[in-house]
């Protein structure tokens, strides 16, 4: 099955066609998509959203570009909704969490250390509840991974993953899958393309981080990204593997599955 295990539906860019957003996605063979959260601000709303149609699903956590405008108690907040959610057959984990290394004015000092104290409780709460993540890394592969170390118990998902070999390898090691989407289908995008061929199929999920990471086939200034691109980008992981589709869609959604083992309920 074609599964998005990383998408923004309740964006705003989707104001004004959500429904037929989904639909279509529907009728391209996208089964199941997962709806993270970036903050306090929209635990309702992805949760609400995964429950108005069939095959929605949501995570919860505090984004790292989110942070700065966090108070501390949303942890604690967090924590209410987490223990909540347990016994919702829609909620699949904890994200999207992480660290963003990439935006200068929060990659150091204080801003730096409360990303950092922000991810690793959030790390915890994962470990308490025995939940997959939804990691964002940008531009922090190896800090990422430092966490992991004290945590180890946890897994997940690397979204829109884009480090090195080394670090995929100790990504992959831990149990961890690499999400690959739009960047993917660039033919600049080569270090990308090379972990798509040589990662384990068993590593990789499919996502398309929408409304952002547009593939390459969507046009203009500011392209919006929709869930209904899954197929095609898989196409472009099945060409850069010498696979089927078919193929593509079964293993990676036979990953989305063991990582996310919610999704199967």
């Amino acid at each position: 099955m074609f599964i998005d295990t990383h998408c923004h539906l309740d964006a705003s860019e989707f104001n004004d066609d959500r429904i037929s957003v989904i639909a279509r996605a529907k009728a391209a063979g996208v089964e199941r998509i997962v709806i993270p959260a970036i903050g306090r601000c929209n635990f309702a709303a992805v949760r609400d959203l995964a429950h108005s149609f069939a095959g929605g699903y949501y995570a919860l956590g505090i984004h790292p570009l989110f942070v700065a405008r966090s108070l501390d108690e949303d942890l604690d907040i967090l924590a209410q909704e987490v223990t909540q959610a347990l016994s919702d057959p829609r909620f699949v984990g904890i994200g999207e969490i992480g660290l963003d290394f990439f935006v200068k004015d929060i990659a150091e000092g204080e801003p730096r250390k409360r990303q950092e104290h922000f991810y690793y409780e959030q790390l915890k709460l994962a470990r308490k509840h025995d939940l997959p993540v939804l990691l964002h890394v940008r531009r922090s592969q190896d800090m990422i991974l430092k966490y992991l170390n004290r945590v180890p118990e946890v897994g997940g998902i690397a979204h829109a993953f884009n480090g090195s070999d080394q670090q995929a390898d100790r990504f992959v090691e831990r149990g961890f899958a690499l999400g690959l989407g739009g960047a993917m289908t660039f033919t600049r995008a080569r270090q990308i393309r090379r972990l798509a061929t040589r990662v384990p199929i068993s590593g990789l999920v499919l996502e398309t981080d929408s409304p952002d990471i547009a593939p390459a086939w969507l046009q203009g200034a500011h392209p919006r990204n929709t869930p209904e691109q899954i197929p095609a980008i898989a196409q472009v992981l099945a060409q850069l593997r010498g696979m089927s589709q078919v193929e593509v869609a079964q293993q990676t959604g036979a990953s989305a599955l063991r990582i996310l083992p919610r999704l199967a309920m």
